[in-house]
């Protein structure tokens, strides 16, 4: 079905779509991408294959988190800038309500044995819904040899060697653009529906950037005036939106270690803390910023009070984070389509795309281990950089929930939410059958 034959939502049907993606979007970027694959290719059948893989390809190379940037350029595509708004908010509101009340329990309680317990089963039942979609997505990219090869070799390079993800992408790019220009076998350019007839002009990017800038910058200026401990997260996170290429895995060390040692937001051990509750919540990882917001309110409140110094150091940063991505979408976005009616540059897509796809592997065995297995440490061996598991912390029960939820997506085709509603009553009654 090309994109010309496809029924287009109304705003309220793509709305709705939208806020059941905020709220089952699990797991991190990996299981997030699976959500929209999922529900906006398969079952709706609102964006075409190939387009979906090029938005993929175009937010990867953003800074910042690339599946809120990727819900915010297909809802820019079916709804233009209103679309845009309502899909970048929606993937984040419900995980930014989840993360308020869970960080403000953890500064109160500290101890959530229910929800801990629907989380158990909740996890290995993302991980399924991760390794399907990554399936489905490998068999349409890696549709030749070459890119099979480019997928491993990023696989290897980020899993085994830690390599920078921007160096990665930059060099599945210039390998498919030489194997497109060069060896004349470039991937199809998408097709049909509403690209733009020409390349935008200069004048359209700087109108629609100059309002965009002043809506992000203009707060953390205001905040810097101010003083205090609001100005310094609105900066730190402002300059990390810039320079925060690779998704929140690759942001996360840097975070903790400006948050711990630098800034003193956090005590030691405390960030993996925030990234259990990211994980377990709906919404980009990235939302582990909100947390280190939080506690940083909290803990330096100025006038206020520590409870709305929380609230108030979780707003900071999340705008400070999700702000630039409208931005970096809304002005990028028409560029990017038209590129998908070039041959040789939609090559060097492809060639991204295999590497977006060994990426996500990547994250989805750093997922798969730390569902499996109580902690997870690091091997050094030369230039091998490898996450050890302690397999006395090994769990089997986490595995077993796994597999199953992989059996009943893959070879049964249940949906979605009937399994991870499934896992999540199984993981609560295990966990509070065996204590």
């Amino acid at each position: 079905m090309t994109e010309s034959e496809r029924e287009r939502p109304t705003f309220a049907q793509a709305a709705k779509v939208w806020v059941l993606v905020g709220l089952w979007s699990f797991g991190g970027s990996a299981g997030q991408i699976a959500t929209m694959h999922r529900l906006l290719v398969e079952k709706h059948k609102w964006v075409e294959e190939s387009r979906f893989l090029h938005a993929l390809n175009f937010c990867m190379l953003l800074p910042g988190p690339e599946a809120q940037q990727l819900a915010t350029y297909l809802g820019w595509l079916l709804h233009r800038t209103r679309g845009g708004l309502v899909a970048g908010l929606m993937f984040v509101v419900p995980g930014f309500v989840f993360m308020m009340g869970m960080a403000g329990l953890y500064v109160g309680y500290r101890h959530l044995p229910t929800v801990d317990a629907l989380f158990y089963g909740l996890k290995p039942a993302v991980l399924a819904v991760v390794v399907a979609a990554l399936a489905r997505i490998g068999r349409r990219a890696l549709s030749r040899p070459y890119l099979v090869a480019i997928a491993v070799a990023a696989l290897i390079g980020i899993f085994f060697f830690g390599l920078p993800f921007p160096a990665i992408m930059l060099a599945a790019g210039l390998l498919g653009y030489g194997v497109s220009r060069f060896a004349q076998s470039p991937a199809p350019a998408g097709t049909g529906g509403d690209e733009p007839a020409g390349p935008p002009s200069l004048w359209r990017g700087v109108a629609v950037a100059a309002p965009w800038l002043a809506l992000w910058l203009v707060p953390v200026a205001l905040l810097q005036l101010a003083g205090g401990a609001y100005g310094e997260i609105a900066l730190f996170f402002s300059k990390l939106a810039v320079v925060g290429f690779g998704g929140a895995y690759a942001m996360l060390a840097y975070v903790a270690q400006q948050a711990v040692s630098v800034h003193h937001w956090l005590a030691p051990g405390e960030m993996l803390n925030g990234l259990g509750l990211a994980e377990t919540t709906p919404g980009p990882l990235v939302l582990v910023n909100q947390f280190v917001g939080f506690l940083a309110g909290y803990r330096d409140p100025g006038a206020l009070s520590p409870w709305l110094g929380g609230i108030a150091g979780a707003v900071v940063t999340v705008w400070a984070t999700f702000a630039p991505t409208f931005l970096w979408v809304f002005v990028g976005a028409p560029y990017a389509e038209v590129l998908r009616r070039d041959a040789v540059l939609s090559g060097a897509l492809a060639a991204i795309t295999a590497a977006v796809v060994g990426v996500m592997l990547n994250l989805a065995l750093w997922f798969a281990l730390h569902v499996m297995f109580a902690h997870v440490g690091a091997l050094r061996y030369g230039p091998l950089n490898l996450p050890w598991p302690d397999w006395s912390g090994f769990d089997p029960l986490a595995a077993m929930l796994a597999v199953f939820a992989m059996v009943a997506m893959m070879r049964f085709r249940l949906g979605m939410i009937p399994v991870l509603t499934a896992a999540a009553a199984t993981g609560l009654v295990l966990k509070l059958a065996l204590g």
